[in-house]
């Protein structure tokens, strides 16, 4: 049965420990020296006292230098033959510049947020999607396959910092990923991780075959324990809880004496990261050890952002989590201890700002389905959009439902394309100013009359984005519960 490489979700969190507690500190100009480099990102400058870190999991079957992992390493992480670029897990640390404290914040991956470029999709779609869209771009332009990866990747990278910020309305400071192979080669270094179990386990999807009570885990064993999600009450969320607990006993470990002063272990530590982490090429990596040496397993903190509904799906059929922009920047903004900005200062018009009667809209219809645009410019229509020229595409190939505006930030593109059930965007430098064009395409599945886009649901006053959502049920929220610290005497007990 081909496996969803879930395991990936946690190998982030194992390179955290290491980051958050300045690990071999006093041996880290060697291991600088070795480590692969992300350069050219845009991030911030620490300029609000405190560092904010993105680390990702990627879906990569290569190591952090780009090499294939072998046979054996693809088969002791059931990581199967698909290859992918998606972040399956993305957290994001805030650490005050004197290095007192840690706090991690996790992002669910299938949390519906706006990705530049692409329109309203999962979180962890932002990296991949924006990879390979570029990399098609470059290679069709006579870009060489080398040139189109690092170029492709860059700006996926760069998809991923933009969507996480304006989620959390937290500026990247610094920039962390790691492959699969990471979770193992760390979990291992140290010597395994001690978890806890109230109950005993046997679910044979994730491998997950445990007894109640805590158990130090290794390898395989390890990846079953933070893989599973089947029979857990709340499935991927409580799957972030397990990788919590698991991280906070990792960071209580590698802060111990007896791994911080025991050569090998901080030669296997070095060995794992060498080959497993990538961090942006601004890092001053030593500095950044030396502030946190001092770091207590009770100053590092796990939290989880807010969920508006966990079991939400797009009219188009999608399985999504639901958030609210402003309810998470406000939780974040209390966690991290910093003021958010009054959406009335804003100077990022959101799509609930824009007037519809000042937007023209072109739709054109490239798929099969008859009198498709005609419908789709009725219930533009029908809440005050401008119509513009509706039939047959007779333009360039497009291979995906796409709305299209002059420039990047356009925000009225943005509303168009939530209106209509979260679709992509890209940029046509031909249009006119206060123009869009959508371009149906055979994966349309946004509303097609007047009167289905003015059943839709709209109250929330969330973004505007409310209507993009139709479970058929009543939402699931989920509360962010007590953090989880790594100062515990013991691991925490979890399902």
């Amino acid at each position: 049965m081909p496996r969803r490489p879930l395991h990936i979700a946690v190998t982030v969190l194992s390179v955290l420990a290491l980051i958050v507690t300045g690990f071999a500190w006093w041996g880290i100009d060697s291991l600088r020296n070795n480590l692969a480099i992300a350069a050219g990102l845009e991030l911030g400058g620490d300029s609000d006292g405190a560092i904010d870190i993105l680390i990702v999991g990627t879906d990569s079957r290569t190591d952090a230098h780009g090499n294939p992992l072998s046979q054996a390493e693809l088969d002791l992480l059931r990581a199967g033959e698909e290859v992918a670029s998606n972040t399956d897990t993305i957290v994001l640390i805030r650490i005050p510049v004197d290095g007192s404290s840690a706090t991690a914040i996790s992002i669910p991956r299938d949390s519906y947020v706006k990705v530049p470029g692409i329109g309203m999709s999962k979180i962890n779609a932002a990296y991949g999607a924006t990879k390979e869209t570029r990399r098609l771009e470059l290679v069709e332009n006579g870009a060489t396959a080398d040139e189109a990866e690092e170029k492709a990747t860059k700006a996926g990278r760069e998809a991923l910092i933009t969507s996480v910020a304006d989620l959390t309305g937290v500026t990247v400071d610094r920039y962390a990923e790691v492959g699969m192979l990471g979770f193992i080669l760390l979990t291992d270094a140290v010597g395994g991780v001690d978890v806890c179990l109230e109950n005993p386990v046997d679910e044979p999807l994730s491998g997950a075959h445990f007894p109640a009570g805590t158990q130090t885990l290794t390898g395989a064993d390890a990846l079953s324990f933070v893989r599973q999600r089947h029979g857990l009450p709340r499935g991927d969320h409580d799957r972030i809880v397990r990788q919590q607990v698991f991280m906070a006993s990792l960071v209580d470990k590698v802060l111990s004496g007896k791994t911080l002063r025991n050569p090998r272990k901080l030669d296997n530590l070095t060995t794992a990261v060498e080959r497993s982490v990538v961090l942006d090429d601004d890092w001053d990596i030593i500095e950044f050890a030396t502030q946190l040496q001092d770091l207590a397993g009770g100053d590092v903190r796990f939290e989880t952002i807010p969920v508006a509904d966990l079991n939400d799906m797009t009219d188009y059929g999608e399985s999504v989590v639901r958030v609210k922009p402003r309810e998470v920047q406000e939780h974040v903004a209390a966690l991290v201890g910093r003021e958010i900005e009054d959406p009335e200062d804003s100077k990022t018009s959101e799509p609930s700002d824009i007037d519809p009667s000042a937007v023209t809209v072109d739709v054109s219809n490239a798929g099969d389905v008859s009198g498709l645009a005609r419908g789709v410019a009725d219930a533009l229509d029908s809440i005050g959009y401008k119509r513009g020229e509706v039939g047959n595409h007779t333009g360039d190939w497009v291979n995906e439902t796409t709305v299209f505006t002059r420039s990047s930030d356009d925000a009225a593109a943005e509303a168009v394309a939530a209106a209509l059930g979260g679709l992509r965007t890209d940029t046509d430098s031909t249009l006119p100013k206060g123009s869009v064009h959508v371009v149906l395409t055979s994966d349309y599945r946004g509303p097609s009359s007047a009167e289905s886009i003015n059943d839709r649901s709209d109250e929330s006053g969330d973004d505007g984005l409310e209507s993009v959502f139709s479970s058929g049920t009543g939402p699931t929220p989920v509360q962010p519960g007590p953090p989880i610290d790594a100062g515990s005497a013991g691991p925490r007990c979890v399902n």
